[in-house]
């Protein structure tokens, strides 16, 4: 499937995912044409064996690579059940309902480790984004100090986002969500497998804006080669050596 796939009816697009790979019925619900649908991924360790919901660790964040092999994501578990969430909508404005939370206890749930306001994202040699399991303070976007838990935090330039809201912005210069990376968590064995992606996809300005340095980071003249069957997926501490906290 082309990068620049052409938009195709929402609900026909989730009804597949529903029944190829028992994808949150919820998603039939949702409104805008703002999903889509990748390759089938098994998320894995590094020694290729499929890592599960239930061997993950509350409030660690970990990284993986999807639909591409140079654009990262975040896996968290959240510890807490994260429900369907209705009402957000890109920067351009398309509504879209987010599916919640993968597992058996629905708290476990993936994103586009980009930021949505200068695409600041988990490089090797450094992350200026990352979750914060424990409380930290900001300011929302009506530049009040709040705190709270359990947030993805960009210290590039402030933003603040909801992982348990659908990476909702909750201040700084963002204006959309984080990129959702659709999950599925087999019943039987817990697997975890990524689907496609659901909001504001960056990766066009992504690829455009860090060419040299993806080709480089990667070791590739692809930057823009699918990551396929599998995924690796590693501590943030492993994948980046420093890790930014502000």
């Amino acid at each position: 499937m082309n990068r620049t796939v052409e938009r195709r009816c929402f609900v026909k697009l989730c009804a597949a995912a529903a029944v190829t790979a028992g994808a949150n019925p919820a998603l039939l619900a949702a409104e805008g044409a703002t999903a889509r649908l990748y390759d089938r991924t098994t998320l894995v360790d590094h020694d290729g064996v499929p890592i599960t919901a239930q061997g993950l660790e509350v409030g660690r964040t970990y990284i993986f690579h999807y639909p591409y092999a140079t654009t990262p994501c975040f896996l968290l578990d959240l510890g807490r059940p994260a429900p369907a969430v209705a009402g957000l909508s890109t920067e351009d404005g398309e509504p879209y309902l987010w599916p919640g939370g993968a597992g058996e206890g629905r708290s476990v749930v993936a994103f586009a480790a980009i930021c949505a306001h200068r695409m600041s994202h988990p490089a090797r040699e450094v992350s200026f984004i990352n979750y914060r399991h424990g409380k930290v303070r900001y300011r929302d976007s009506g530049d009040r100090m709040r705190e709270a838990s359990g947030v993805i935090f960009c210290c590039s330039e402030k933003s603040v986002y909801d992982p348990a809201g659908g990476a909702r912005v909750l201040g700084g210069p963002a204006r959309q969500p984080l990129a959702t990376i659709l999950l599925q968590s087999d019943p039987e064995s817990g697997t975890l497998s990524a689907l496609g992606t659901v909001g504001g996809e960056m990766y066009d300005a992504f690829f455009e804006k860090f060419a040299f340095r993806l080709a480089l980071e990667h070791e590739t003249r692809d930057i823009e080669r699918r990551i396929g069957a599998a995924s690796v997926v590693m501590d943030i501490e492993e994948y980046s050596r420093t890790i930014m906290q502000c």
